[in-house]
């Protein structure tokens, strides 16, 4: 007995101790809990927090994107989606029915405005156990406009979801250049967000995006605010503006000529850019096919004008006839043997027209686009260093800097004979074509290679601060005023010379010169070049007007119908037809003394006294309204106009009209619109030739008038 009772005491010690040891375990851990700040790699804080603690996301305002006069090529809009709830349990008063009652009724009402068939939206709204319910593609992205027309039919059970959309109001206007961004659902926050993913819209996205802020705050269990609780704000910061160098007129005689040659030819693709001979700005750059960044409906993802190298063809004799200028090298009246030169492997290489005509000059070569003149002057006058290292000292084989994605280098890399010769003639090395436009700067410059650039600056739009700033920047002295008078009475020389290769880019004025180009394209197998008659790159490179510069221009089609220059021809003739008409850059007209204000602030003044101000200093100006007090004016105090410009008074006039903007630039007439309150769809470039509502119509709450523009000479004709 004695030892059964020692074993009992023995055995209730242990248990003692054990529970005494588990309990001591267990203060320890209660205590490891209270005391520390992260428990197995968790941050007890940072739980907590976020149990108790809702943070909502301050979307930031991504930025515009204008042309050089200001107009928006690419701007963020609000977008609705519309949704319908069917669940009844949403409704708690009948009198206030928050669910769809009448279903029939609410898809009558809703088929016009979304273009949509009634007893498709049905079919939606007879969805059988769902708390919601959308209306498919034509639900989405819906307007402004829109909304409020559904909003006015009061239907119970419809509500919208809020978004944000890029929209590009000139739709596939300079499309490459301004690329696109769309939104993408971050995958850290879930917060719908815009990225660019072409062009400017890429390159500049960090600047474009701005940056996000936030609101916190304590939350009860059902997430709304805890009363008096702290609430932790950050303010979103707006994207930049940027403003592009290209110009509106400019890019639309682009397109214009490109759509215009689409008629009568086809090809694999068609690429012109104008440069601002002066500056290096980009004033038009377009591709074809091209593209609409609001349906995104792309056939090539490169843009050609920097992404897209491919060989130049006879282009680059101009500048293989500058480095043998540059060289000392170059005689124009030396001659040699057109027709076929035969390489010491035994290889023929031979001129456009293989029988040549006989003995010519150098200078006649450049006129013929003679490949065996090259070879000449590189075999006697030349070696590979010098041609090699002047195409590097115009830009060739590196990146011009340009403010673009993916710019490609190029290859100009040669070695052997043939290669040699090839290249001089440019065959077997690659370029791009705002290589090429770089390359020519130096004729307007009197032997200075400039930088081309495409931003001209990049604004804060909620100080107004310049960011960044584009002007003329020069890279290096590459020519000497010799080189440049040289080769400019060279391309002037095969355009308006008689018979030769660029005969038919010829005006009437002769103020348009440069060279052709035709270059074989290389078989994708690497054995050679293929041999079809529209197997080709054809390529101009020109300068308008001969006698005061100021546009480079570089136009080049893969495969045209026929092997043909036409398509080119034919835009750039018509290209430089209206630039001269718009800027009269052919006519020496008398200069009129032009006089600048910096207007006064006309808002609350009487009009009678606003009209004897403005009379006296010589402004011209306009009345909108019967009303005897100015509420509004356009342009604004301290802008800065000039004696040919007019200034728009708006009175009180409760009656307000629509008035007659045809004559009207596109941003005189749109800023004047959108003051008077009316919505503007603005239809092509320049200045507005008609209206689609009339003028005196009265002005009502969401009215939507579309301006068609026109370049300003044609506007005066039809004004005519």
């Amino acid at each position: 007995m004695k030892n059964k009772k020692r074993n009992n005491i023995r055995y209730s010690k242990e248990i003692i101790i054990i529970s005494l040891l588990l309990f001591a375990l267990m203060i320890g851990r209660v205590l490891q809990l209270g005391l520390s700040t992260e428990i197995d790699g968790t941050n007890l804080k940072e739980l907590a927090s976020k149990r108790t603690t809702k943070t909502e996301n301050i979307a930031a305002k991504r930025g515009n994107i204008y042309s050089s006069d200001g107009e928006i090529l690419a701007q963020t809009v609000t977008s609705y989606k519309i949704i319908a709830y069917l669940d009844e349990k949403r409704t708690t008063n009948e009198k206030k029915p928050q669910h769809v009652v009448d279903k029939e009724k609410t898809a009558n009402e809703l088929a016009p405005i979304l273009g949509m068939e009634s007893s498709e939206i049905l079919r939606y709204l007879s969805k059988e156990n769902v708390y919601q319910t959308e209306f498919g593609s034509k639900g989405k992205n819906l307007t402004e406009l829109t909304k409020q027309k559904i909003d006015l039919l009061n239907l119970p059970g419809i509500d919208f979801i809020e978004s944000f959309k890029r929209y590009y109001p000139k739709g596939d206007f300079a499309s490459y250049t301004l690329g696109y961004a769309k939104s993408n659902v971050d995958e850290e926050t879930n917060d719908e967000v815009i990225v660019g993913e072409m062009g400017i819209e890429k390159q500049y996205n960090s600047l474009l995006k701005g940056e996000d802020g936030y609101i916190s705050y304590q939350k009860d269990l059902r997430g709304y605010q805890i009363a008096n609780t702290d609430v932790w704000k950050k303010d979103a910061i707006q994207g930049k503006d940027i403003y592009l160098t290209i110009d509106n007129n400019v890019q639309f005689f682009i397109e214009q000529a490109i759509d215009n040659a689409d008629v009568s030819y086809d090809w694999e693709w068609f690429t012109i850019t104008i440069l601002d001979a002066a500056t290096g700005a980009v004033l038009g750059t377009a591709n074809s096919p091209s593209f609409d960044p609001n349906t995104r409906n792309i056939t090539n993802y490169l843009d050609m004008l920097v992404a897209a190298p491919y060989e130049p063809g006879s282009t680059m004799k101009t500048f293989t006839y500058m480095a043998a200028l540059e060289n000392g090298v170059y005689d124009g009246t030396e001659t040699y043997k057109s027709g076929v030169y035969t390489t010491t492997d035994g290889t023929k290489i031979g001129d456009w027209n293989r029988a040549g005509w006989g003995m010519l000059t150098y200078d006649k070569g450049y006129a013929m686009s003679s490949n065996v003149a090259i070879i000449n002057l590189i075999n006697n006058k030349m070696d590979s260093m010098m041609l090699r290292q002047y195409f590097k000292k115009l830009g060739f084989g590196k990146k011009t800097g340009i403010d673009l994605p993916n710019e490609s280098t190029g290859k100009i890399t040669f070695k052997y004979e043939t290669e040699i010769y090839n290249a001089g003639f440019g065959q077997g090395i690659t370029t791009t074509p705002i290589q090429n436009v770089q390359a020519m700067t130096p004729l307007t410059n009197d032997g200075i290679l400039l930088k081309p650039y495409i931003v001209s600056k990049i604004v804060d739009p909620s100080t107004g601060e310049i960011i960044l700033e584009n002007t003329r920047e020069e890279k290096e002295r590459v020519a000497s005023t010799a080189t440049v008078l040289k080769m400019l009475q060279l391309m002037d020389d095969c355009v308006n010379g008689d018979g030769n290769t660029g005969s038919g880019y010829k005006i009437a004025s002769g103020e348009l010169i440069g060279k052709t180009g035709t270059a074989q394209i290389a078989s994708a197998g690497g054995g050679g070049y293929l041999n079809g008659k529209e197997d080709i790159i054809s390529s101009f490179a020109g300068i308008y007007p001969r006698s005061n510069p100021q546009y480079i221009i570089y136009a080049s089609v893969k495969r045209p119908t026929n092997g043909s220059q036409k398509p080119i021809s034919n835009a750039t003739k018509e290209i430089v037809e209206n630039l001269s008409k718009y800027y009269g850059t052919e006519n020496n007209q008398t200069e009129i003394e032009i006089n600048e204000y910096k207007l006064s602030n006309y808002v609350n003044k009487k009009i009678d006294n606003a009209i004897t101000d403005l009379t006296a200093k010589g402004i011209n100006y306009e009345v909108i309204g019967t009303g005897n007090k100015i509420i509004k004016q356009y342009p604004e105090k301290n802008d800065i106009i000039t004696s040919k410009d007019t200034i728009y008074l708006i009175t009180n006039d409760q009656n307000i009209t629509i008035p007659n903007v045809v004559g009207l630039s596109s941003k005189v007439a749109n800023n004047l619109l959108q003051k008077l309150g009316v919505k503007v769809i603005l239809n092509g470039v320049g200045y507005v030739t008609e209206q689609s509502i009339p003028e005196l119509t009265p002005i009502t709450p969401g009215l939507e008038i579309t301006l068609t523009l026109n370049p300003k000479f044609e506007a005066s004709i039809k004004q005519e």
